[in-house]
């Protein structure tokens, strides 16, 4: 009697086991079944900070590129009836001393800022990418002669360099963003060169040499996708780092120069009158705090979804 309770506890103890089993694997089977790009889509939604300020993202670029038909006035249309007024109906953040819209610099100010972070971010990328793809690929003396240059970039002096550059050529959003790209590539480079040492000896790419696969092709569908999660979070870094320095110098008088409107030259417009005119100063420094952290947040979120060893 009591072997048959034995056998049929064990019974009901394995197909207890059995149905967890089978549905362990079930759900291993849907997780595997997945395609990357839905595995890193799935982690990704799950920070909720960087959904937000992607979409956040989204909105200001997008009207960034639409600012010459959403924004209200010319960004220079003086009006002597409405100077140092404040937030109202028809001026929703207010005019300044030349009853210019606010709103309408804002959004002419972010069309500067916000295309010239991008614009850093997304050539420093490229560049760093390249060089730390072909740094680490080759290494030897190719490794030794990039990564040199790397690190004499890296002692050069970041402030005077861009501050000669730009009375040389003049600061306007062309000039800042090439001084921005020369200035910002250095860390993605070397950032991507650690990446690419860690891969270049895996199995894959071994049998893809082996087999005589041109190292163009090996670089670009065997190590680059290795390399992608790094550059995507680097350029976030670097595009909120390029909109402070821009803010920064265009609130110094060395950046932007007026009359073209951008966040930081704002900031230098109001620098006088912050405390009687609160609203020229609250608005584009809103802006400015609001971009930078959905930036920091959206990079968060692309670490965490493109990490390797995350676990699903």
């Amino acid at each position: 009697m009591v072997d048959q309770d034995r056998q049929r506890t064990s019974g009901f103890q394995g197909s207890e086991a059995m149905q967890a089993a089978e549905a362990v694997g079930e759900d291993y089977g849907k997780v595997k079944g997945r395609t990357q790009r839905e595995i890193v889509w799935r982690r990704f939604k799950r920070h909720r900070l960087a959904m937000i300020s992607g979409l956040v993202l989204v909105l200001l670029y997008a009207a960034a590129l639409a600012t010459p038909w959403i924004a209200p006035y010319g960004y220079a249309d003086i009006d002597y009836t409405a100077l140092d007024q404040g937030p109202s109906l028809k001026h929703p953040m207010g005019t300044d001393e030349l009853g210019r819209d606010e709103l309408t610099r804002v959004i002419y100010g972010g069309r500067v800022s916000l295309l010239l972070g991008l614009g850093v971010g997304v050539f420093s990328t490229l560049i760093g990418a390249v060089v730390g793809i072909i740094s680490g690929y080759y290494g030897r003396f190719v490794d030794t002669a990039s990564m040199g240059f790397t690190d004499f970039m890296l002692t050069l002096p970041f402030l005077p360099i861009l501050l000669v550059l730009g009375s040389i050529f003049n600061f306007t959003a062309v000039t800042i963003t090439f001084a921005l790209v020369l200035l910002l590539w250095m860390t993605i480079a070397r950032l991507v060169r650690g990446q690419v040492l860690s891969v270049r000896n895996q199995e894959y790419v071994q049998a893809a040499k082996a087999v005589g696969v041109a190292d163009f092709m090996i670089m670009f569908r065997h190590i680059f996708p290795n390399v992608v999660g790094v550059m995507l979070v680097q350029a976030t870094l670097v595009t909120a780092e390029a909109i402070l320095i821009e803010s920064a110098l265009s609130f110094l008088g060395l950046g932007i120069q007026p009359p073209t409107p951008s966040w930081g030259n704002l900031l230098e417009d109001a620098r006088t009158t912050m405390t009687t005119q609160w609203w020229l100063t609250w608005f584009p420094g809103m802006m400015i705090v609001i971009t930078v952290l959905c930036v920091n947040f959206l990079g968060d979120g692309l670490r965490d979804a493109l990490d390797p060893k995350a676990v699903e």
